[in-house]
């Protein structure tokens, strides 16, 4: 058997004191290092955070001020341990460990003895082990040492390691610095299928063909690799088969349905079956894998300025408005969020007429089922790469031996995510940006003059040449829309507003006189539900006020309460504020939505900034609550959308 799954069996966790975990028997009293915590279960994928919870060992941190009372996790380490059955070891070597995702850094033990230090979360980790032949083997990864500050305020520059940045502080999550396994772990033996890319594509007649590349670690010579491409029903289009030693395999003029955005038709979708095979003898690796057919042509806004990218996105011959949402982790933890949460909440996109999402460079690469879901559902994705601007300095490092990480992490999502369909762009992070002249600040979005951005386009040319990349987004000329300079040909990808200062009168004239030819990040602070602030916060549910700690920590930047006495003047409770507050992001989200989708062609998209809570902030930009509720600021961008797609069908 070439891959057993490891995190279908038991795995405990024990919590240490730094580095106890390896001490010898002490000079003091001859006794070994002890755990503090523990031994308790700990789910593959999962967060240590979740295992605490459940244990309960700490407060939930979505309560109160609580995830305080949770930040000393990150200053412990951590052991999850397993045992590998002796009789998934007595197969033919050599044997591998396969930690598809580990966040933060760790030693990786075989036994005795420590293997492997890994330290990025962002790319799988194979690791080499010997096994004693017809004994079981102890596997643990002990978590160590944490970085500090990768939150929000920060130097992008000087960013040193690879984990996402937003479990550091953002304004929308608190501080809870996930420790865990969080994605699945494998025991590889003998010889199997390793990086197996697929890539797809269909001409105007709906021909489609289809590209495979393989390693194929360990094989034999005279080893094969065989092909078969089922339909829906079961029936099988194609079948093909190539020496594995070739790496490469190609079947072209496909009979297929092409897959379609939300809105524009069906999403059909295919099996790939690709089997490793001993010469012409038994299977010994078999992958299983979606696919879809479809042509993704980027064209010219109407009315573009010379020099501007391409942003009208037509698939299939048919020109879509790009209406989407910025999509952060579903919880604060991404470890624990389980298939079906993936499923209920792309669901709730799709059924509000959304037809984008753009996964923001501050987070994580998705799983492989938030992938097929968007197949599923029609949601085309827009993907980062982790690279997120941070206030202080917002340009990416450029230190070589960084680089060549990052081309790494590049390398890995383009493999191990290429062929789904609904991806139609990488981007190389979110709001990356210098000031005018060049220097440190914000005003000129990066471009791919920075070694780490030209390595990025690098790798996505040579991988992944028939998808597009763009270096950032907001991708400039101008980082924002300023209405001073409308009619310049300044805006074109732009991010911003967030909020007016000023009466909605004042938001439909900037909006009326808008030119940017995509707005890809616009937000608009809403507050959640009265019931979801009395439940989590308590006796500070009320008032939101800045003196208020509850609301200012977890809100700070979104309150709105000078706003609402201006606007709302005398007695005032939760339910009037929650309702005002919902009113006004649902009124002014849905002005510059419909503003922008009256200019289609001339403007591409409108993407909402932001699309879920992961956190029960009291207030933010967020449309739909951390239950999955959409708030009227939902339902108000969902009457503008799914008019637009009816009217896009019409322009061809």
């Amino acid at each position: 058997m070439p891959r057993t799954p490891l995190d279908r069996v038991p795995w405990t966790l024990t919590g240490w004191q730094p580095y106890n975990w390896e001490r010898s028997p002490a000079t003091e009293t001859g006794l070994p290092g002890q755990a503090e915590i523990g031994p308790l279960p700990l789910p593959v994928p999962g967060s240590v955070q979740q295992a605490l919870l459940a244990a309960g060992l700490i407060p939930d941190w979505r309560d109160g001020l609580q995830a305080r009372g949770c930040e000393w996790i990150e200053n412990r380490h951590w052991v999850a341990e397993t045992v590998i059955p002796a009789a998934a070891l007595a197969g033919p070597g050599p044997h591998r460990l396969l930690l598809h995702g580990v966040d933060g850094a760790a030693a990786v033990m075989a036994g005795p003895r420590v293997v492997a230090q890994v330290a990025n979360t962002f790319v799988p980790h194979l690791i080499g082990i010997e096994a004693p032949a017809g004994q079981p083997l102890p596997v643990r990864v002990v978590f160590t040492d944490q970085p500090r500050a990768l939150g929000q305020v920060q130097r992008t520059s000087r960013i040193r390691d690879w984990r996402s940045r937003y479990p550091y502080v953002w304004d929308w999550s608190p501080r809870l610095v996930q420790v865990g396994l969080w994605e699945g772990v494998e025991l590889l033996s003998g010889a199997c299928l390793h990086r197996l890319c697929a890539t797809t594509a269909c001409d105007e007649q709906g021909l489609g063909a289809l590209e495979l590349r393989w390693d194929a670690a360990a094989a034999a010579p005279g080893a094969t690799v065989r092909v078969s491409l089922s339909a829906a029903d079961g029936s099988v289009l194609a079948t093909g088969s190539a020496p594995a030693a070739a790496g490469i395999l190609r079947l072209e003029r496909l009979a297929v349905e092409r897959w379609w955005p939300n809105g524009q038709g069906p999403q059909p979708l295919y099996q790939l079956d690709t089997v490793l095979c001993a010469g012409a003898g038994a299977p010994l690796d078999h992958d299983r894998r979606p696919l879809g057919f479809r042509t993704v042509v980027w064209s010219p806004c109407r009315g573009a300025p010379a020099g501007a990218r391409d942003w009208v996105c037509t698939v299939n011959g048919r020109p879509v408005f790009l209406q989407g949402a910025n999509w952060v982790p579903l919880r604060t933890c991404f470890a624990d969020v389980t298939e079906g949460e993936y499923r209920e909440r792309l669901a709730t996109y799709r059924d509000l007429g959304f037809n984008l999402l753009r996964v923001w460079g501050g987070s994580v690469l998705e799983r492989e089922v938030f992938y097929r879901l968007c197949d599923e559902f029609g949601l085309m994705v827009w993907q980062e790469f982790p690279l997120s601007s941070s206030g202080i300095d917002n340009h990416p490092p450029d230190d070589p031996g960084l680089v060549a990480d990052m081309a790494a992490i590049a390398g890995h999502y383009i493999s191990a995510r290429q062929h789904h369909p609904a991806l139609i762009l990488w981007c190389g992070g979110n709001e990356l940006q210098r000031a005018p002249d060049g220097g440190p600040g914000i005003g000129r979005p990066c471009d791919e003059r920075e070694p780490m951005l030209a390595a990025q386009a690098a790798v996505c040319a040579r991988l992944d040449p028939g998808r597009r990349y763009v270096p950032t987004s907001a991708s400039g000329p101008r980082f924002m829309a300023e209405a001073g300079e409308f009619a310049q040909g300044l805006h074109h990808d732009v991010h911003g507003p967030w909020g007016w200062s000023g009466d909605l009168a004042g938001w439909q004239a900037y909006w009326a006189a808008d030119d940017a030819l995509l707005r890809s990040e616009v937000g608009f602070a809403g507050a959640q539900g009265a019931d979801l602030t009395r439940r989590h916060g308590g006796a500070l549910a009320w008032p939101a006020s800045r003196d208020n700690p509850y609301w200012q920590v977890n809100a700070g930047w979104w309150i709105q309460w000078e706003e609402f006495q201006r606007e709302q003047p005398g007695p005032a409770d939760l339910d009037r504020f929650v309702a005002w507050s919902q009113a006004r992001q649902a009124a002014f989200l849905a002005v510059a939505a419909a503003a922008s989708k009256r200019r289609f062609p001339a403007c591409a998209g409108f993407i909402v900034w932001m699309g879920h809570d992961c956190f029960p902030c009291p207030a933010n930009t967020a449309v739909i609550d951390v239950l999955g509720r959409p708030k009227p600021a939902a339902e108000a961008l969902a009457r503008v959308f799914r008019a637009s797609a009816r009217a896009d069908q019409s322009i061809q």
